[in-house]
């Protein structure tokens, strides 16, 4: 079968298996997005696409091709919580979002670290000191994602759901500096000497460059949408300037010894973060690229489960440093945002729960614990305790965010909507 079809065919299953499988996820009451990831599990490369059946399933050189749909969902993920930054909001919030974002994220940094290092003691043949110091960072980032999505389900809506989206958006901006520094540190100690300027520059270079990549792409959407009057039209300049910043968020150049780039996520976030506050009804607009890319972020689900690798359940060291990450990274995000949610006089429903809600992690985690395999073993052992986290973060978070919305008041209950009995009803 042509390489082509075979692709189509696989990504329709995946669509139809995410689908079917969220059916039954609503039956017991799961958010779709842990259905999604279950079903890229049951057909991806450790299960279904073992079979290596053509179109049936998902195999391992499938997903290195599918990279696409990940690259263009993140960036409308991102588009979306740029949403969040809206002036009128963040004067009422912003010291708030600020403040926990940052604190959150040194705060789960320092007991990560801790809990780590004091297991190297223990065990040093088992988990290094350069790699206990880089999953310290690695534990600052939070899954925009499956937030996002179970936020969407749901429709929830009040204070904590308010300032858990900025305080998500932030993640990525703190992580990266944070990784920056620890994974210096680390990259020291494994292998001296080391060039410090790049340590230092790289991470501040892609950060600052990503904000202005996206601010000046904002400012080139609002200019052209001006010259279109139809709701399909300006939906479509919408796609066009997402898929441009994430297109030029791809490229990668270098300035000596120092590597520069940029992060995809902070480009369309800043993107969406002008766009909705130089542009009336931006709200609308975003709302239908919403629905335009839902099929998209089925997709990207799916497929990141199919990625999810199973096999690091088979080393029992992986399984034990991972438990003690796991543990470690829960109790600092949930009282890390709780004491700077005291600290900077939240309700407190949002004392209680923002913690639990910060808990997904995903694309930016991996992305970090990729970058560390240039620390060779230590790289190694970061990587698969990062897998191992995921695994558990991304099937258990969005239950258990949308647990938190719910016990907080943000998600309200409601009675069985369809669009059949709808219509039926007009």
């Amino acid at each position: 079968m042509p390489s082509t079809a075979t692709t189509l065919i696989s990504l329709s299953v995946a669509l139809l298996a995410g689908l079917l499988l969220s059916r039954l996820a609503k039956k017991i009451q799961l958010p779709a997005v842990t259905a999604y990831l279950v079903a890229g599990v049951l057909i991806g490369p450790f299960l279904l696409g073992a079979f290596d059946l053509p179109g049936l399933g998902i195999t391992h050189e499938q997903i290195s091709g599918f990279g696409i749909i990940a690259d263009v969902a993140l960036g409308f993920i991102a588009f979306s919580m740029g949403n969040e930054f809206r002036l009128d909001q963040l004067k009422k919030i912003g010291k708030q979002a600020t403040v926990i974002g940052v604190f959150q994220a040194i705060f789960t940094t320092l007991i990560v670290d801790a809990s780590l290092i004091g297991l190297h003691f223990l065990i040093p043949h088992k988990v290094s000191l350069s790699a206990a110091i880089v999953l310290g960072a690695v534990a600052t980032a939070t899954a925009p994602a499956a937030t996002l999505m179970v936020v969407r389900q749901y429709k929830a809506k009040g204070p904590l759901t308010n300032l858990l989206l900025p305080v998500v958006a932030l993640d990525d901006a703190v992580g990266l500096v944070v990784f920056a520094v620890s994974f210096g540190i680390a990259r020291s100690i494994s292998n001296p000497p080391v060039n410090v300027l790049s340590i230092v520059l790289e991470p501040l270079l892609e950060v600052i460059l990503s904000l202005l990549l996206g601010f000046v792409t904002g400012l080139l959407f609002t200019l052209c949408e001006r010259f279109f009057h139809s709701r399909s039209k300006r939906m479509a300049v919408s796609v066009t300037f997402v898929l441009l910043t994430v297109g030029i968020s791809l490229c990668k150049f270098q300035i000596g010894n120092v590597h520069v780039g940029f992060s995809s996520l902070l480009a369309c976030m800043m993107l969406g973060t002008v766009f909705c506050n130089t542009c009336d009804f931006s709200e609308e607009l975003m709302d239908r690229a919403d629905r335009w890319t839902a099929p998209i972020l089925i997709l990207f689900f799916v497929i990141s489960g199919a990625e999810l690798e199973l096999s690091v359940f088979g080393e029992l060291t992986v399984v034990l440093i991972g438990l003690a990450y796991i543990a470690s990274r829960s109790l600092g995000k949930y009282f890390g945002a709780g004491i700077s949610s005291r600290m900077t006089h939240c309700d407190s429903n949002i004392v209680k729960y923002l913690g639990i809600t910060l808990l997904p992690q995903a694309g930016v985690a991996l992305g970090m614990a990729i970058k560390a395999t240039e620390l060779g073993a230590d790289g190694a052992i970061v990587r698969n305790i990062t897998l191992f986290a995921v695994l558990v973060y991304e099937i258990v978070g969005p239950f258990l965010t949308k647990v938190a919305l719910t016990k907080a008041g943000d998600i309200k209950a409601e009675g069985k909507t369809s669009a059949r009995g709808n219509r039926a009803h007009q």
